[in-house]
């Protein structure tokens, strides 16, 4: 199937610096809210605390319920709506130790106190030490550094070094600017998104890998033309199936990031702007930098 003519010619490679400038300022964005939130918000597995799911009977907020659970002495507390029931609620609160095995029912009683017996449902309770949400931390970092380096090693060994550094650039790339969009929309880093992160790692190779395999055939197809002429050739021979894929993909996510409930919504939301980048990357980051490699080699020489 053909959504693009086969003589489509536009031209990617001459909007590169364009690109390149888009590219810096989201990265910048990014870093910027990041560092003005000291760090990225980690969620409950990461950071460690405690985490209860509540449902009331009745319409309340955020501001009522940490009114109505200030005598517990638990330390901060996060109150925040949950799903896409107003009346359901996620309470994170900070201390996370053996003396609040009782703190389902604790903030059951607490919680009745204000709004009455039967008003409230305590339908979840979750609680990581420090320990284990700072470990927990460590490997899911260890997840995507090793799997950039197995990529790395791969793409060295499949095509070229020049090709290996173009990918990993793009998908260092992919995954600064998708953290970067967490912090400034105020999302947890939890360990279904470190999952989002890899997926969104493996969807942006996959399309890289595609246009490298036309560029790579198209070396010896047109061996009169420059570098820069052979990767936009093999850019657009490859954009049929990167609108195909990325939008199917998009539907997909979508669908999730709509319809999939509060428990699964972060993780959609993670691969819905991890597809669009990675699209983004493999046609405006990963391949420019081709160019980049081989004009710099050309002055060398």
């Amino acid at each position: 199937m053909q959504l693009i003519k086969p003589d489509t010619n536009i031209d990617f490679v001459g909007k590169r610096t364009i690109a390149l400038v888009v590219s810096l300022l989201l990265i910048a964005v990014g870093i910027v809210s990041l560092i003005s939130q000291g760090g990225p918000n980690y969620g409950i597995d990461f950071a460690g605390g405690t985490l209860v799911q509540v449902r009331f009977t009745e319409p309340t907020g955020a501001t009522a319920i940490k009114k109505a659970l200030e005598g517990m002495g638990a330390g901060s507390l996060v109150v925040q709506q949950f799903g896409d029931d107003e009346n359901e609620f996620m309470i994170r609160m900070e201390n996370s130790s053996s003396e609040l095995k009782g703190l389902a029912l604790d903030v059951r009683n607490h919680l009745t106190a204000t709004y009455g017996v039967d008003k409230v449902d305590v339908r979840r309770t979750e609680m990581v030490g420090p320990q284990v949400g700072s470990d927990l931390r460590m490997k899911g970092l260890k997840a995507i550094f090793y799997a950039m380096l197995g990529i790395l090693v791969y793409i060295s060994w499949r095509f070229e070094f020049r090709f290996a550094v173009g990918a990993i650039v793009a998908l260092i790339h992919d995954v600064v600017i998708t953290l970067g969009v967490f912090s400034l929309f105020g999302k947890e880093i939890d360990l279904p998104i470190i999952a989002a992160f890899l997926a969104i790692i493996g969807y942006s190779l996959n399309d890289t890998i595609i246009v490298y395999d036309r560029i790579r055939e198209n070396v010896g197809r047109y061996n009169k033309e420059s570098f820069a002429f052979i990767v936009n050739r093999s850019i657009n021979d490859t954009l049929s199936r990167t609108m195909l894929t990325s939008g199917t993909t998009l539907l997909v996510v979508m669908s999730l990031f709509v319809l999939g409930g509060g428990v699964i919504h972060h993780f959609a939301f993670a691969m819905l702007i991890g597809v669009l980048v990675g699209t983004y990357s493999s046609i405006f980051v990963a391949s420019p930098i081709l160019i980049f490699w081989e004009q710099r080699k050309a002055k060398q020489s």
